[in-house]
């Protein structure tokens, strides 16, 4: 069962339009997506202990920090939101226009307008519970509740300016709630929906926890996010958010999944297919490099060969701002 949504919010962006021809072995800057922490701060700048020259900033260092980056090829970014407003139990501060991502949008799409803004979208950097959804009494997930405080801050960042709108939190049916939610804003042309397809229940998370202050406060993810050998699931996760309209797919994490990543692309192979090496990823390389165990430059350039042949056509990683230089030098 296809989709009923249109196409063009596939290709609307001369990036995705890229992410469109399939992928290869051959790693480009338009493959590269580089994950930014924003913070309340406008002239923040915080360094993260578990990731070594990865930063978390305000809106106006951020900035700064992205014009040699456009300059040397950067073409997408992915915003998530670190912010100290008060929190409650339904995450509605993420949807105000206090939160730090809306304005990093806003000032993004001034300063680069050509660079492609994804934006993540979730619950758990807004709620008390750190959880990725509203909870009932009992500490299960209120799914409905959910998707409606999800579809709001999505909105939220819609309406700054974002291009790309990438769930990550795995509730059931967020995909056709924000594509629903496109259509009534008549944004179906502009604005694409990157999935969290196939999110897994991983250990890899722990330093990005500490970078986004997203530690759940109790318990864990296990009942939302994928068992880590559930290959069923995966593909059924997938084929839900492709047939609900998503634009592209996405496997994490992602060395520990290469082989996920090609079932999914060889079942999806029509959908742009995005892997995410995350945090822990990064810091094992980073650190492993650090220690003399193996030449970073040659690490980070097999791990991420590996990714494209796996059928990854978009790399999201922290390893972007070294990978542009390493390009250029190529």
């Amino acid at each position: 069962m296809a989709s009923s949504y249109g196409l063009h919010s596939g290709y609307f962006h001369p990036t995705l339009r890229k992410w469109q021809g399939g992928a290869g072995t051959t790693i480009a800057p338009h493959n590269l997506m580089l994950p930014i922490f924003v913070v309340d701060d406008e002239d923040g700048i915080e360094p993260i202990s578990s990731m070594p020259g990865v930063l978390r900033m305000g809106i106006n260092t951020m900035a700064v920090f992205l014009e040699p980056l456009v300059a040397k090829g950067l073409e997408a970014v992915l915003l998530f939101s670190v912010t100290n407003i008060l929190k409650d139990d339904t995450g509605e501060i993420g949807a105000k226009p206090s939160n730090p991502t809306v304005g990093a949008i806003k000032r993004i799409k001034r300063d680069y307008p050509d660079l492609l803004v994804a934006v993540d979208v979730c619950l758990c950097p807004y709620t008390i519970s750190g959880h990725c959804g509203v909870l009932k009494d009992d500490g299960f997930i209120d799914n409905g509740r959910s998707l409606i405080q999800i579809v709001k801050i999505a909105k939220s960042f819609v309406l700054a300016g974002a291009d790309v709108i990438a769930p990550s939190d795995m509730m059931d049916g967020r995909i056709k709630a924000i594509k629903d939610m496109l259509q009534t804003l008549g944004c179906m042309n502009r604005v694409s929906v990157m999935s969290y397809s196939v999110k897994f229940a991983s250990a890899f998370y722990g330093p990005f926890r500490e970078a986004a202050h997203s530690a759940p406060a109790f318990g864990d993810r296990k009942r939302y996010q994928l068992p880590l050998a559930s290959r069923g699931l995966a593909m059924r996760a997938a084929k839900r958010d492709e047939v609900e309209g998503a634009d592209m797919l996405m496997v994490k994490p992602g060395l520990a999944y290469l082989d996920i990543v090609r079932e999914v692309k060889d079942r999806h192979p029509e959908l742009p297919m995005a892997i995410y090496q995350v945090s822990g990823e990064y810091a094992m390389l980073h650190h492993g490099a650090a220690a003399g165990a193996f030449d970073l430059k040659a690490i980070v350039m097999e791990t991420l060969t590996a990714m494209r042949r796996s059928g990854a056509d978009i790399i999201i990683t922290y390893f972007t701002p070294q990978l542009l230089d390493w390009l250029m030098e190529k």
